[in-house]
């Protein structure tokens, strides 16, 4: 039974994402957590959001949670899949294939450029390295090198071109299933690659890279590895995200953005497959709740000892982060793990149902 769990544990998480798919038929309306049903273009906007965020940062949780490498510039990779297609297809007219091809291929040429030369570092200077890479892309984007990104203001990605499915908010189920399939095929990706022998040796990287090397493998052609399919993985993220907020902003290029994977991966759990896409999914859904929670009346007519705090959107978020991390240190893919693990220890401790009904020695003739 205990041989069944692990398997069990990578299927769960994808039969929940394939029931998703059947949400845009879905009338049932959810008060307090949504303002309209669940298949209303706000909230299948706000939700396909969050799916390919969980994307986003279920590549980041290649790098840091099964590799163990603290990267500052991974919000570069999924700039390049958000920029390079809108750059193609507005500026150079090209059709969406072609766009798409041409982000896919930039964003793994960046990814390797990158990767080689910033795992020649290590620790701390590693992750200095990266972040100089995402402050240098981000800066090309904002002051509009060639006049191609739009700077600060970014670039918005044209509907002309556009099959008519994309195009407009009746299509809203319509990308909403775009960012599910991609997001299912991001995880079965990441769930083949961290149970195959590669996996392996990644997760043996992360608990101690100097014993890998004892045992004869190099390490650095494993972490580049980890490093360029994590990269692709977000470029292709960003592809969808171009799509769901029909531009691009520098904002998605930024050093700020890795943070924000970093913390997604940290709030749903490191080391796990659904652990980092729950996490996205929870912190976009209260960044953007809790804009319009704070603006609502109940907060307006609390006392401003209490109101005026509450109107800061990012205040409440702060403190609801803090109590994420001091209730659930291991994210919430631990919480789940920990009730797993006890479960196992609970029913491997339990004496054997047949121990009560088994034949007691004979007892020999002269110690009677």
């Amino acid at each position: 039974m205990s041989a069944a769990l692990p398997r069990f544990s990578g299927v769960w998480p994808l039969l929940v994402l394939v029931l998703l798919l059947g949400l845009p038929r879905v009338s049932a309306e959810v008060p307090v957590l949504f303002d309209g049903p669940l298949n209303s273009p706000g909230t299948l906007q706000l939700l396909a959001v969050g799916l390919t965020l969980g994307a986003a940062a279920l590549s980041y949780n290649l790098l840091f949670g099964y590799t163990g490498i603290l990267s500052f510039g991974h919000a570069l990779f999924f700039g390049a899949g958000v920029y390079l297609p809108t750059i193609a297809l507005r500026q150079w007219e090209w059709d969406p294939l072609p766009a798409l091809a041409f982000g896919l291929v930039g964003g793994l040429v960046l990814a390797v450029a990158v990767g080689a030369l910033s795992l020649r570092t290590h620790g701390v200077y590693f992750a200095m390295v990266t972040l100089a890479f995402a402050e240098a892309g981000a800066v090309i984007v904002g002051k509009n090198v060639g006049g191609l990104t739009g700077g600060e203001e970014g670039i918005s990605l044209p509907t002309r071109p556009l099959p008519d499915w994309m195009v407009g908010v009746r299509n809203t189920d319509n990308l909403y299933t775009l960012a599910v399939v991609v997001l299912i095929l991001a995880y079965l990706v990441a769930w083949r690659l961290v149970t195959s022998p590669l996996g392996a040796v990644w997760q043996g990287i992360r608990e101690n890279e100097r014993r890998v090397e004892l045992l004869g493998l190099r390490v650095y052609p494993f972490k580049l590895a980890a490093f360029v399919i994590a990269g692709l993985m977000a470029t292709c993220t960003g592809m969808v995200y171009l799509f769901l907020n029909s531009g691009a902003t520098p904002r998605a290029v930024g050093a700020e953005f890795t943070v924000t994977l970093l913390l997604m991966v940290i709030i749903g759990g490191s080391g796990s497959l659904w652990g980092p896409i729950a996490g996205a999914v929870l912190y976009h859904y209260l960044n953007v709740r809790l804009t319009d929670w704070a603006g609502s009346d109940a907060v307006a007519d609390l006392p401003a000892v209490f109101g005026r705090p509450l109107r800061d959107p990012l205040f409440i978020f702060g403190l609801v982060f803090i109590l994420l991390v001091m209730f659930f240190p291991r994210g919430l893919a631990g919480v789940l793990g920990r009730r797993g693990v006890r479960r196992r220890v609970v029913a491997q401790s339990a004496p054997a149902p047949t121990a009560a009904f088994a034949p007691s020695p004979a007892t020999p003739k002269d110690q009677r």
